[in-house]
């Protein structure tokens, strides 16, 4: 009886994604191609680190490693070089491996191998993003203290044929787009932006003529959800697939390929009606949101409409400030061009926030450093300009004209390869308000309802059309949107903004109290955000509360110190009454006026 060789192997199971279409379209072409990639690339570091190619397929090769560490450093390599070598070539052209890797018990028999640590590697395979890999975690715990690499945690992954759930993680080379493509067993990659599929919600009544309504909420949610040209939103039908099943929230996130689920209830009663909903990370199962909502039911369709808008609005934000938490606990040398983007665009709002010229500049040299990278970054793009934007705002440049052309250039590139990236539209309108030549406003205003309008629920759209509302003169147009913004999503990351805009309006409509109110608010969220304090001292002035509107300044002073110069500069109101109103009451306010000159114009 012969004794079966058995031996602890990392193995690597590759395969060329989408060989029957490359083949397809040029048979001779792609095995030419191919074979000089196994020639120059492959083969040769294989052989280098150790390998033996234990059997190659028209589209794939299977690999044994004594060492899981050099089996790693290989396919790094390789698929590092295929990254470089494909970057100009077209998506329909470019040949790129799709890898996974395992270390287990392998069975070996006349030069080939067998058992679940092949099975495994292959299933691996079957999973990994193109051009990237996929390793199991007892790779990972082997590798990971050895190698400069940075994985990314997907979880218990359910493999087919495999008995247990195996722990998977995955790697995909600096600057690469994770390309979501659906694996041999319908598991799919997940998408290299925030990715969120809506679950039917449940019709909890027990009344069957509910289910119109329930479904209704359902996909006004997906609908509005697109909108978010930063979001990954999985279509109806496949939501709807899982209708009245009870399913695991990690593994619907599998088989989709997105990152976080959102799943509700609705239960009504006579004439009122609840609706509660949760956002969950599939591929940690945490709850990052939760909420619920009681309407009175009169216009069932204006009630449907309310309920949808209030959801879209209070989930946004929290995916996207998920997403920007997620990449700053990577490591920095780790990060693709759309990590260092995101990270570039978070900097630019807590430069806003924070009156920080430190982090406005963060933000420009990562937006920067995306932009070597992918010269196509949208959010990169309008990062930059949004950052150039506030160093104009705040006066912190030397050169105005020179700036507002960069910015304009790079928000003009951001449109022109998205032209309905909403960000993109709200940003412009930002620059041509503070255009140099100063009469842009009517085209600023333009724009800024352009973007309003593609995406009526992203709250910095409505917070940037209401600031150049007043710049323009309509304060009461300006408080009805922001008004109707606060009540529809009141935890907005956003808030902070909303009431310096409101603070503002009001005291160009001559609401002093209400200016001061709203400008408390926004302290409560921010008591970093110095331009809060600027507008604060001009209600109390209108309200003639010298000593207050005076302490108010000290603060706006010891938090940026040059703050109250930058808000005479600043202040742009093309109504020349609202013009002559702010500047008199802030220099009334830091002492540089006799109180008495702001009589006439409250």
């Amino acid at each position: 009886m012969v004794r079966e060789q058995r031996r602890l192997a990392a193995v690597v199971s590759a395969d060329v994604a989408g060989y029957s279409r490359l083949m397809g379209r040029d048979e001779s072409g792609t095995l030419a191609t191919l074979k000089a990639l196994r020639r120059e690339v492959v083969d040769p570091r294989i052989a280098a680190h150790g390998g033996r190619i234990v059997k190659t397929t028209g589209d794939g090769l299977l690999v044994e490693f004594p060492s899981v560490v050099d089996a790693v450093r290989c396919v790094v390599e390789v698929q590092t070089e295929m990254f470089a070598r494909g970057a100009a070539e077209p998506d329909d052209r470019r040949i790129a491996f799709r890898i996974g890797i395992n270390l287990g018990d392998i069975i070996a028999d006349d030069g080939d191998i067998f058992g679940d640590g092949v099975n495994i590697a292959a299933r691996l395979q079957e999973i990994a993003p193109v051009g990237g890999l996929c390793i199991s975690a007892r790779v990972h715990e082997d590798a990971r203290d050895r190698l400069d690499l940075a994985f990314e945690d997907q979880g218990p992954r359910a493999l087919k044929n495999i008995a247990r759930p195996v722990h998977v993680w995955r790697w995909s080379p600096a600057g690469m787009p994770i390309r979501a493509t659906t694996a041999g067993d319908g598991l799919l990659a997940l998408p290299d932006k925030p990715s969120i599929a809506v679950l039917p919600f449940d019709n909890m009544s027990g009344d069957p003529q509910q289910e119109y309504f329930t479904d209704g909420i359902t996909d006004d949610v997906i609908t509005e959800l697109a909108r978010f040209h930063e979001l990954f939103v999985i279509a109806r039908n496949s939501s709807f697939s899982y209708k009245g099943k009870s399913a695991d929230i990690r593994q619907i996130g599998r088989e989709l390929g997105v990152r976080y689920v959102l799943e509700g209830s609705i239960r009504k009663d006579a004439n009122r009606i609840r609706v509660t909903g949760q956002l969950i990370d599939a591929t940690s199962g945490a709850h990052i949101w939760a909420e619920r909502y009681d309407r009175v039911l009169e216009d069932i369709f204006a009630v449907q409409e309310e309920l949808t808008r209030s959801i879209v609005r209070a989930i946004a934000p929290q995916i996207l400030d998920a997403e920007t938490a997620k990449v700053a606990r990577r490591r920095p040398e780790s990060l693709s061009a759309y990590e260092v983007a995101v990270r570039a665009s978070g900097k630019t709002f807590d430069a806003w926030v924070k009156s920080d010229r430190g982090l406005r500049d963060g933000a420009i040299a990562d937006a920067r450093q995306a932009l070597a990278i992918d010269p196509r970054s949208v959010i990169a793009l309008t990062a930059l300009a949004f950052a150039q934007w506030q160093h104009i705002a705040y006066s912190t440049t030397a050169d105005r004209a020179a700036l507002w052309r960069d910015g304009m250039a790079a928000i003009d590139r951001a449109i022109e390869v998205d032209r309905d990236y909403t960000f993109a539209h709200s940003v412009r309108g930002l620059l041509l308000a503070f255009a140099p030549d100063r009469d842009r406003i009517g085209d600023a205003l333009a724009n800024a309802r352009q973007g309003y309008e593609l995406n009526p629920h992203m709250m910095v759209a409505l917070t940037i059309l209401s600031f150049i509302e007043i710049v323009s003169g309509d304060p009461e147009s300006a408080i009805a949107h922001l008004l109707e913004a606060q009540r529809l999503s009141p935890r907005d990351p956003q808030r902070q903004t909303m009431m310096l805009n409101l603070a503002m309006a009001c005291e160009c409509a001559r609401r002093y109290a209400d200016g001061v109110e709203y400008a408390m608010l926004g302290i409560r969220e921010a008591p970093h955000f110095a331009p809060l304090y600027a507008h604060l001292a001009v209600n109390y002035v209108g309200l003639g509360e010298i000593a207050k509107a005076r302490a108010a300044v000290d603060e706006a002073t010891r938090i940026a110190p040059n703050q109250v110069e930058r808000s005479l500069a600043g202040f742009m109101f093309r109504n020349p009454e609202h013009q002559r109103r702010g500047t008199t009451f802030l220099r009334v306010a830091a002492g540089l006026e006799a109180p008495n000159s702001a009589d006439p114009l409250r």
